[in-house]
């Protein structure tokens, strides 16, 4: 037999292939794909790929001038579907493609690796041999990441696009690469206060229009901006600031680019091959087939890979509501109804719960976080009670509530009241994180600024009234990049953010009001501890309609930790109002809103206030306040 010495993992055995079709194997990188290898002391490299309706698959490349006769590979045996070889005198950078027949009816294609750790930058589409070996230096806060990331501490996510969050006009307006990108990015998010940084997807993929949403290299940082080793540094950089990096992270559905998974080995290996269960109408991109066991083996390994190879703090899994539901987006005859005559997709569901159990398994200090936008019930409840398994949602609901909301004139918010309130009922539910990402911010859609009613002064108060108001709410938060300083126009992913615009006073303010923000909800148990738990929030006036007011208390696990939320959605300020308390005392004012520092008028409480002993909403005791117009002003009580 010949010696075989694989960097960066190990032979592929029976025992793998096994596991792979038993759908169990949550760890074939470093057994698929290529991998530097030495046999009987020659160096190069063993590929391996799944293709089991191949007639035959050979590996091309720029070692071999693309002939597809030169470098075949041998059926590893006929149930395992696996073909594999060894071609020696290649190594590290080699540009390669499978060559694929299929047995069925000749379809011929060259192929990406579905396993490739590096591609080619686009809009070229070849693999890349690599080795994604790195010395990490960040063992301090891998030690104590279940600290950063527990569910009763503060999580402020920064939601970030590499391509368009700065970029360099003197050369070409080219985006910053990955290792430039480290150095600017941890400073400005630590100076921030947030807590995480959330990279859409940085898996490789061919159009930059989708912002990495149509993915093709599952197990491979876009080459755009860098080696993996490069974004690995990025990483480990933001590590070392004390910031966390979740990763977007797309498994409802891929392109349908020749070179990508669709039509693999001339069948639909990796997707359905009815379209009313495999093509995604929305998107022209196509749906895995979760039922499959090697497709499970592969989207779970590539969940794991971005945790263990690159120290990925969490996973944002995109657009869940597509998995679970068969008829999503689609009219009636359009979809196939389950084996019990529903529109659940039991499959898909079977897989989320299976990825959450793995990655909770391998990684317990790691988080999930599901899109899904529907009212699917215990999305992050455990597995074990009937749960999905995700650590935490997204509330769809109250963003689209509260954004509606605040876009009315507020003339005409008393009749929609319901809008800033409703949420609470339900609030609890779930482990919701309360997004202003994104997709709230294009399409169409404009600024987070832009949506804002009114002139100037107006729209940045109702702005810093906005997330003073999602700060207060019970949830983790997460805002997209340039929203925090109140952007004008509509992200563009091809252009940097404004960042200009910050030597106006509206928009250095409304970037100040989110530092301060920050700093209160990581500072303040009351702000974040029982995010979860509805023994964080007591309403104290939520009824006030005509006046579009509310108050409400937020606790930490102390009984001394207590702040005080009230938030006026009026350009009319409110002088000698009360709010009932249930404690005596001094309540300091913490923050306000409308401070001149934020760009605001500088209506206050002469920073704080003593309790009365007037009776009010049913408490004791009261503040005679005054409320600044539309803002949110947050009061501490003191011993």
């Amino acid at each position: 037999m010949p010696e075989t010495v694989i960097h960066g993992g190990t032979p592929l055995t029976d025992h793998d292939v096994y596991f792979f079709k038993e759908g169990s194997h949550a760890k074939l990188y470093g057994k698929f794909g290529s991998r530097l290898t030495t046999v009987d002391g020659a160096p190069g490299v063993h590929f391996a790929v799944w293709a089991p309706n191949a007639e035959c698959v050979s590996v091309i490349g720029d070692f071999n001038g693309w002939d597809n006769a030169a470098h075949p590979l041998r059926v590893r045996s006929d149930w395992s579907g696996v073909w594999e070889g060894f071609i020696p005198g290649i190594g590290i950078g080699a540009a390669y493609k499978y060559h694929v027949v299929s047995r069925h009816n000749g379809h011929a294609a060259d192929k990406g690796d579905p396993f490739a750790c590096l591609w080619e930058c686009p809009p070229k589409t070849a693999s890349i041999v690599w080795d994604i070996g790195y010395s990490w230096n960040d063992l301090e806060w891998m030690e104590r990441r279940r600290h950063h990331n527990s569910l009763k501490g503060p999580i402020s996510i920064y939601e970030v696009h590499l391509g368009s969050w700065r970029r360099v006009p003197e050369d070409g307006n080219r985006p910053l690469n990955y290792r430039e990108t480290a150095a600017q990015l941890a400073e400005y998010v630590k100076e921030m206060g947030f807590t995480h940084v959330e990279f859409l997807p940085v898996t490789e993929h061919p159009f930059y229009g989708s912002w990495g949403y149509q993915t093709t290299g599952y197990f491979a940082p876009t080459a755009r901006y860098g080696t993996p080793q490069d974004f690995m540094y990025l990483v480990e950089h933001l590590h070392r600031n004390g910031i966390g990096v979740i990763l977007d992270w797309v498994p409802s559905h891929f392109p349908a680019d020749e070179h990508g998974l669709a039509y693999f080995d001339g069948t639909h290996l990796y997707e359905h091959a009815d379209p009313r269960k495999g093509y995604h109408p929305d998107w022209k991109s196509y749906i895995f087939n979760y039922g499959r066991n090697e497709v499970r083996s592969f989207l779970i390994s590539s969940a794991l890979f971005w945790l263990d190879k690159y120290h990925i703090d969490g996973i944002r899994v995109d657009a869940v509501a597509s998995m679970l539901y068969l008829d999503y987006s689609r009219n009636e005859g359009e979809w196939i109804p389950n084996e019990f005559g529903g529109r659940e997709n039991i499959e898909a569901i079977n897989f989320l719960k299976r990825l959450n159990e793995a990655i909770y398994k391998e990684f317990p200090d790691v988080q999930t976080i599901a899109e899904e936008s529907t009212a699917w019930p215990m999305v992050s409840k455990p597995t074990y009670v009937g749960g999905l398994g995700f650590g935490m949602k997204w509330n769809m609901g109250w963003m689209h509530d509260t954004l509606k909301y605040v876009s009315v004139d507020p003339l005409y918010r008393k009749y929609h009241h319901d809008r800033i309130t409703f949420s609470i009922w339900y609030a609890f539910t779930e482990n919701f994180a309360l997004p202003l990402s994104h997709d709230e911010v294009t399409h169409g859609k404009g600024s987070l600024a832009g949506k804002m009613p009114g002139g100037v002064w107006q729209r940045f108060a109702n702005l810093r009234l906005l997330y003073g108001y999602m700060f207060g709410h019970p949830g983790k938060k997460l805002l997209f990049m340039g929203s925090e300083f109140g952007q004008v126009r509509e992200w563009a992913h091809e252009e940097s953010l404004e960042w200009h615009v910050l030597r106006f006073r509206e928009h250095h303010g409304a970037r100040l009001w989110v530092r301060d923000l920050l700093r209160l909800y990581r500072n303040e148990p009351a702000m974040h501890e029982l995010d979860f738990d509805n023994a964080g929030f007591e309403w104290i006036d939520f009824y006030d309609w005509e006046q579009s007011l509310i108050s409400f208390i937020r606790r930490g696990q102390s009984t001394r930790d207590t702040l005080l939320v009230v938030c006026n959605f009026t350009p009319e300020p409110r002088r000698d109002y009360r709010v009932g308390v249930s404690a005596d005392g001094w309540w300091q004012e913490m923050l306000n809103s409308d401070g001149a520092e934020y760009g605001g008028g500088g209506m206050g409480n002469s920073g704080g206030l003593n309790a009365e002993c007037v009776p009010q909403h049913g408490r004791l005791y009261s503040l005679r306040m005054t409320i600044p117009p539309l803002a949110c002003v947050i009061f501490k009580k003191w011993g």
